[in-house]
């Protein structure tokens, strides 16, 4: 694709990133295929050619629209573009770009603006919003039914290891999974322990920036991502030899930590080896397979089933971190029974605060998954990112939980079977 940059852009470091993913742009239209809003709304400008010609416009000087912003704002983000493009075009990186000079272009209506420093003041800060949702547990028994099932339940069983290993690893604590799931954090502690490896403090960690970077806040998530390489260092120059993520969204933000903060000069070689370090928790345990294995051989795995389950793999993971098959493996060796998913490289909808920002399509796709999640009759539906884990729930008539938690009750249990007849039975809440 040709390119003639407009002069406020031309020579600056975003200027020269978003040129070079535009020449790697042939307008194909491999993409288009698998985008999920352009499947809902049949508009070549709500697939991803079509908002590249949209940004393409405007950094070569063509001034931005509302309609400009409607397009750009109702992608996902869920790059599944990326993974069927033949030319390696980086889409999302010439979407943030995008975005950013088309909202400093045409603004936002007064009640856009709050609704997105709302979401960038709470979600983000950990304990305001475990705070938040404790209170609405506490009232949960009194709610509504729809209402009711926006409030995840109370979880219990969050007992952690705290043996001395030689082995460590830093697990991100994150800002909304506490609050939601403390029980995903838990129990990969549990798995990691029993194969050797602790997981080391580090308290004062935090978001990972990926909420606020995807709203526009940059510079916000730029000190996110600061704080936590401040956290996370002591720990990796005492011998952590892992980021270990257990929410694929975080995983996939925190990977181009390096990229992100390349032009910062106190941070960027940190940030680099920390983006460097990080695996998603079923990468760990594909590394460690033999030792997990052998250690659910002597959980007595038997012919019979633990259960069926329904794996969503979030965008994040498969899309974003190039993770396929890993965990649907892992479940398998475990004593799971892992059924084939219809359209699986399709978004749920959640996609960070899409579900909040564009709810009507949000649902579509939700409705959309859960469908293609519940076809081959599941006993219990698993994720691998606390976003799509509270989407699908809301809607689900199933238990949806992290898959990590199921290899948790293998290990911990020889006979643990997904209660059919009380699938409720089969939540840590």
């Amino acid at each position: 694709m040709q390119t003639n940059l407009a002069d406020f852009i031309r020579d600056t470091d975003k200027g020269r990133e978003a040129d070079s993913i535009l020449r790697s742009c042939v307008h194909c239209g491999f993409c288009t295929a698998t985008c999920p809003t352009y499947q809902l709304l049949g508009d070549e400008l709500d697939g991803p050619r079509g908002r590249i010609y949209l940004i393409k416009s405007v950094l070569e000087g063509e001034t931005a629209t509302e309609k400009t912003q409607l397009h750009l704002d109702r992608c996902l983000t869920c790059r599944a573009c990326e993974t069927t493009c033949p030319s390696g075009v980086v889409y999302h990186r010439l979407l943030d770009i995008g975005r950013e000079v088309v909202d400093e272009q045409v603004g936002r209506p007064p009640q856009q603006r709050l609704i997105r420093r709302l979401l960038t003041a709470v979600l983000p800060r950990r304990r305001l919003f475990t705070a938040l949702v404790r209170t609405g547990q506490l009232f949960r028994p009194l709610t509504p039914g729809r209402l009711k099932t926006r409030i995840p339940p109370r979880q219990d069983h969050l007992d952690r290891p705290y043996h001395q290993r030689q082995r460590r690893v830093v697990m991100p604590e994150g800002c909304v999974q506490p609050g939601i799931s403390p029980a995903t954090n838990a129990a990969a502690a549990r798995v990691l322990d029993a194969l050797g490896i602790g997981v080391a403090a580090t308290p004062a960690d935090g978001c990972c920036g990926a909420l606020r970077f995807h709203l526009g806040a940059q510079e916000a998530a730029e000190r996110d991502m600061r704080r936590n390489i401040d956290a996370w260092w002591p720990a990796i120059e005492d011998g952590a030899e892992a980021v270990v993520s257990t929410a694929s969204g975080c995983g996939s933000h925190i990977v181009e930590y390096g990229k992100l903060l390349a032009g910062d000069t106190r941070y960027r070689e940190r940030a680099a080896k920390i983006a460097d370090l990080t695996v998603d928790i079923s990468e760990l345990l594909v590394r460690e397979e033999k030792t997990l294995t052998a250690k659910l051989r002597q959980a007595n795995i038997t012919a019979e089933s633990r259960g069926r389950v329904a794996f969503q793999s979030p965008c994040t993971l498969q899309h974003g971190l190039g993770i396929t098959g890993a965990v649907e493996r892992l479940l398998r060796a475990a004593g799971y029974d892992t059924l084939p998913v219809p359209d699986s490289h399709l978004c749920c909808g959640s996609a960070g605060t899409y579900s909040i920002l564009q709810p009507a399509l949000s649902r579509q796709l939700r409705s959309n998954k859960l469908k293609a999640l519940t076809s081959g009759d599941p006993d219990i539906i698993a994720t691998a990112n606390i976003g799509c884990q509270t989407h699908l729930q809301t809607e689900s008539t199933l238990p949806v939980i992290h898959w990590i938690e199921l290899i948790d009750r293998a290990l911990a249990d020889p006979g643990y079977r997904i209660d059919t007849e009380h699938p409720e039975l089969s939540q840590t809440a």
